[in-house]
């Protein structure tokens, strides 16, 4: 019997469960149409705002989940009246990729299902961070790398969320891949930036930042006088994230880099298929508090990155904290709940979350 996945109060979350067994009986599917309706059904369970088994009606039967077809009904059944799924016992026996699979569950720790965030937004937590004293996202990207939002489109969005400020922080040069900007572009974005704060000013502000890239060796894709020429500098990993090897002198090299405020995702893990930097983080997160350099909490669902139970290293190191949806497009704003919500269950109290600050205070803290 596979264990369902435990939340923080010692419950089962039964979404975390179904979406982990139909994301196994993906991953052995030789059909990739198969294959894709799976993992589109697992998506569809971990993103459902209410626990699945209050889709289950009188008659035994289900209320249709969208994206999710009789095959998944079936599995989402059998959890439900015995906590595992034979099914999907049967097909990954039969499939031989047993090790795949329990390699694969093994990287789905901490990772918090929709209806997980929205219980944690509710809870009541004396002293954490809430959605209404957040005042701004600090990582998002734009038309300018590789989002699909214009800068004119952050700023409606930030206000649509009742935002003071917002930072654009799109890729840096060397991370090609993900379009990344010449300083040449760095420039024009700044005028383009200015101009909207100017027309925006006294109800909104974008800071001018960037996602710099941290190098296999800990240096980063940017010299320290270009670093300067920003408001604000995310530096996160992007490479070199499956490696077994400890890589703490990686990440203390990032933090002690001057112009660096906050560092960004800070493991690169990726639900189920990536497990990240291998790092004494205790070290690292007290080299980060000496450097006062945030943590960040990524709430991208597929990151959650660091999460609720590496925070608490972080918070008896005495670290800062960024909250961010690391969005690329106008629909991943809400990502920040996610981060909240870790940040909820980690008891961080909101004077030490760097998004609950003024926009004079978060750019004087920059500045220093």
């Amino acid at each position: 019997m596979i264990d369902a996945v435990s939340t923080t109060d010692g419950t089962h979350d039964v979404n975390s469960t179904v979406a982990s067994l139909l994301l196994e009986l993906a991953m052995v599917q030789t059909s990739r149409q198969r294959r894709w309706g799976y993992e589109r059904a697992a998506a569809a369970i971990r993103e459902l705002e209410e626990p699945v088994q209050t889709y289950l009606q009188k008659d035994g039967s289900l209320r249709k989940i969208r994206h999710v077809g009789p095959s998944s009904t079936r599995v989402i059944l059998e959890v439900l009246e015995t906590g595992t799924s034979q099914t999907v016992d049967q097909a990954v026996k039969a499939s031989g990729r047993d090790a795949a699979v329990e390699r694969s569950r093994a990287l789905q720790t901490n990772f918090l299902t929709r209806s997980q965030v929205i219980a944690a937004l509710r809870k009541r937590v004396p002293g954490g961070v809430s959605l209404r004293q957040y005042r701004g996202d600090l990582q998002m990207h734009s038309v300018w790398s590789d989002g699909s939002q214009t800068l004119e489109a952050i700023v409606e969005s930030g206000l649509e969320r009742g935002y003071e400020y917002c930072a654009v922080t799109d890729h840096s040069y060397g991370l090609a891949i993900a379009r990344g900007m010449s300083m040449s572009a760095v420039a024009q974005q700044h005028a383009d930036i200015d101009r909207l704060n100017d027309y925006h000013r006294g109800s909104f502000r974008l800071i001018k930042g960037i996602e710099a890239n941290i190098g296999a060796d800990g240096t980063l894709d940017m010299k320290v006088e270009e670093l300067r020429q920003l408001e604000l500098v995310v530096a996160a990993p992007h490479a070199a994230l499956r490696l077994p090897t400890d890589q703490t002198g990686r990440m203390l090299r990032a933090v002690r880099t001057p112009g660096v405020h906050i560092l960004g995702h800070p493991r690169g893990r990726k639900y189920g298929s990536r497990p990240g930097i291998s790092a004494d983080w205790t070290q690292v997160f007290e080299e980060a508090a000496r450097q006062r350099v945030a943590i960040e909490i990524d709430g991208d669902p597929a990151r959650q990155d660091i999460d609720h139970d590496l925070a608490h290293l972080a918070i008896d190191a005495g670290c800062v904290f960024a909250l961010d949806s690391d969005a690329h497009g106008a629909a991943d704003l809400e990502f920040v709940e996610t981060a909240i919500a870790h940040a909820r269950l980690a008891g961080i109290p909101a004077e030490r979350v760097i998004n609950c600050w003024a926009v004079e205070r978060l750019l004087e803290w920059a500045r220093r």
